[in-house]
């Protein structure tokens, strides 16, 4: 493989990890306080078809951002009404979210399936940067939304890690009774990191449509909220390490296209298998390799009622 095409496949790498890290970051800050919320898959999947209706009526990608976030938002608050406010089971929730999701979001879009759209997100050169060998292609001669998605990252592991905000959420999910106890509000805590997740889970599905494939098809994130979900675990609830692994399984995606493409004689269901086969063996390896680590926050799961302290 000559270099120029180690630098489109990574360049491609990077593209097909993006909507995965959105997703990622998104549900690593909710699982910092505490909630874990297994309805990104449909959380991305409403915000993609938010995100394509709002940019096929007005012309402009970033009215249908928008709405992606808050249609993402939306159901995210959904989910924190319920877990938080009602003290459901969190599992259960989210997988009702998720099914909930596939279904608003095959319907409303079902009228859109086959519609062009005329602006979606296109790469923009990066100054000078753009110009680094290897480096300038990979990174810097992107879309707006694959900068955006580095930059929220990194923004939230310097939250997480260095802000008194960031102690205040990590506080409320190892111990909400102690956080109470000095005066954090527990349940506006968790109820601002669940709706921001959803918020960026929405983004994520808003980068399927209007930038990775610039369409609507029902289901189209092709499990890749679970994906993020995984990556929460492989990354050790650390924004840092989610960059990292969301361009691992891009990798691995961007990889079986070029297979595809290449014509090698391997079927296309093993070839679709790869980044989640890669997914369950990186849970085991985390699970083996990490077991007496740091990892979950220690509430994660786990509702909190003043009263009950």
């Amino acid at each position: 493989m000559t270099l120029g095409a180690i630098v489109a496949l990574l360049a491609a790498t990077v593209v097909a990890g993006t909507a995965i890290l959105f997703a990622a970051v998104g549900e690593l800050l909710a699982e910092r306080s505490g909630i874990m919320n297994l309805g990104v898959e449909g959380m991305m999947l409403v915000g993609a078809v938010m995100g394509f209706i709002f940019t096929v009526l007005t012309g402009n990608h970033w009215y249908g951002l928008m709405a992606a976030m808050a249609g993402g938002g939306m159901m995210a608050a959904i989910h924190a009404f319920l877990t938080i406010t009602l003290r459901a089971n969190q599992v259960v929730c989210g997988l009702a979210l998720t099914i909930f999701g596939t279904g608003v979001s095959g319907f409303l879009g079902k009228s859109y399936q086959g519609t062009p759209i005329t602006d979606p997100f296109r790469a923009v050169s990066i100054p000078v940067l753009a110009d680094i060998p290897v480096l300038g292609p990979i990174f810097f001669k992107q879309d707006v939304l694959v900068y955006i998605s580095i930059i929220i990252a990194a923004l939230l592991w310097l939250l997480l890690f260095r802000s008194r905000w960031g102690l205040s959420i990590r506080a409320v999910g190892q111990n909400p009774a102690a956080a109470d106890a000095v005066g954090i509000s527990v349940s506006r805590v968790r109820y601002f990191c669940t709706i921001m997740g959803g918020v960026l889970a929405g983004m994520g599905g808003a980068y399927l449509s209007l930038a990775y494939a610039p369409s609507w098809q029902e289901n189209m994130t092709s499990g890749r909220g679970w994906i993020a979900v995984a990556l929460v675990i492989f990354a050790l609830w650390n924004p840092i390490r989610a960059i990292l692994g969301s361009y691992l399984f891009g990798g691995v995606e961007a990889l079986t296209f070029r297979m595809q493409t290449a014509g090698v004689d391997i079927s296309t269901f093993y070839l679709a298998m790869m980044p989640y086969l890669l997914t369950i063996f990186v849970l085991v390896l985390v699970t083996i390799r990490r077991r007496s680590e740091a990892g979950a926050p220690a509430a994660l799961t786990v509702p909190y009622h003043r009263e009950e302290r």
